[in-house]
């Protein structure tokens, strides 16, 4: 052990160093920055990374992470068919990056009942559609059968759209549709739902495949598109560039290409939303600045007012023959001592705050603005652990300039002062 380790270690155990006048307030005000300043940056991570989670969650739950569509459809909720062929469905269920393919059919209509109507988008899905997150959010009720084969005449409703239009479980609603001519449909509710996500609550009605293909008067192995999802959200972009030019292009196997198809990612097909959440993640290095600077400035100050308490030992190393390098190794390691207990009081702060949050939803918020009604929060150990490593690592860079301050104390000043 160094000389310097071993001293610090002294009057860190010893706790000397709080028990100045001078120094203890300011010590104790130096730990008190690093650990609010570390608990602040916890909090920020966890509950910025957990709303941008959950919203991305939500879309992806409506819409997966990639669609394969017409080419020609010129608007998202137009209905164009495509041709969901084996060589297709082959090409797609057998990519290394794709976990799951689904068939999906939309068709824009209302519900009219007697005193309101309302626009809604009717969304059929198939037998092998994922239904894990419309389980998740159902309220009341049961899911449809989703056949490709067989009209079930059932349809799930969203918790916004029932409470507007007054309607409840088991009601029948009249729904219109519009293409040659008006099409209308009378559907019965056997599932309510509720996601807080109002973009989408307030227009999906889910249905089974096969009554979305009558009303678009399509083919049996014809469907609106093909919702794909990934093993890693992570790669979604190079995914998304790779599967559209095989779709052009073909496979080197022979498998012919599908120039009428396109594919889009949920970030293209939701810009506004994912450009805000975007900008999230300025907010997170705004204040992760501003922490750092509060923790590290505070820490300077206590240091410096350590050292001026210290002149008189100060004085006594250097008559020893201690060295400056020596000396302000000593300071740094005793700092470094006063950091990491201002660090831990920081983590217990910050991770009580996500465990109380997690488990107890203590703090709410308003779903019609925010998409959900408690402060999402999520915890990344990676994350966790590289806020803890930056803290401890910026704040000690920046003592390194003051802690210069003991080469102009000289052994004699010292002696003057005691």
């Amino acid at each position: 052990m160094s000389l310097a380790l071993f001293i610090a270690r002294r009057i860190y155990r010893n706790a000397d160093v709080t028990k100045e006048q001078v120094s203890r307030p300011a010590v104790v005000i130096a730990m008190l920055g690093i650990a609010i300043g570390l608990a602040v940056m916890i909090v920020s991570v966890t509950v910025i990374v957990g709303f941008k989670n959950e919203v991305r969650d939500k879309i992806t739950g409506f819409a997966s992470h990639l669609q394969v569509s017409n080419l020609s459809a010129t608007s998202l909720y137009e209905s164009l068919p495509i041709e969901a062929d084996s060589v297709l469905w082959r090409l797609l269920a057998t990519d290394a990056d794709v976990s799951h393919v689904q068939r999906y059919s939309t068709k824009a209509g209302m519900i009219k009942t007697t005193d309101d109507f309302q626009g809604i988008l009717l969304k059929g899905l198939g037998p092998e559609y994922d239904t894990g997150f419309l389980q998740v959010h159902l309220l009341e009720g049961r899911l449809p059968v989703f056949s490709d084969s067989v009209s079930s005449g059932e349809v799930v409703i969203s918790c916004t759209l029932a409470d507007k239009l007054r309607l409840k479980l088991g009601d029948k609603i009249d729904t219109y549709f519009f293409q040659d001519n008006i099409r209308a449909r009378r559907l019965r509710i056997v599932g309510i739902y509720r996601t807080d996500f109002t973009d989408y609550d307030n227009l999906f009605l889910i249905t089974d495949l096969c009554t979305v293909n009558r009303l678009n008067q399509w083919k049996g192995n014809q469907c609106g598109g093909l919702e794909l999802t990934l093993h890693d959200y992570a790669f979604l972009e190079e995914v998304t560039w790779r599967i559209g030019d095989e779709l052009r292009e073909g496979l080197d196997d022979g498998t012919t290409g599908h120039s009428n198809l396109c594919v889009r990612n949920i970030e293209q097909l939701n810009p506004a939303i994912f450009a805000w959440l975007g900008i999230l993640d300025v907010n997170i290095w705004v204040i992760l600045v501003l922490m750092t600077g509060v923790a590290g400035f505070t820490m300077i100050s206590g240091l410096l007012i350590i050292i001026i308490e210290r002149t008189s030992m100060i004085g006594v190393l250097k008559s020893l023959g201690a060295n400056n390098r020596t000396i302000r190794h000593l300071f740094l390691w005793l700092s470094v001592f006063l950091i990491g207990k201002g660090m831990l009081w920081g983590n217990a702060i910050g991770l009580a705050f996500y465990f109380i949050q997690r488990y107890g939803g203590l703090f709410k918020l308003d779903p019609s603005t925010y998409y959900m009604d408690t402060v999402p929060v999520s915890f990344n150990v990676w994350l966790f652990l590289l806020l803890n490593a930056g803290t401890l690592l910026v704040s000690i860079l920046m003592l390194l300039g003051p802690s210069y301050f003991i080469m102009h104390i000289r052994p004699a000043d010292s002696m003057r002062c005691e």
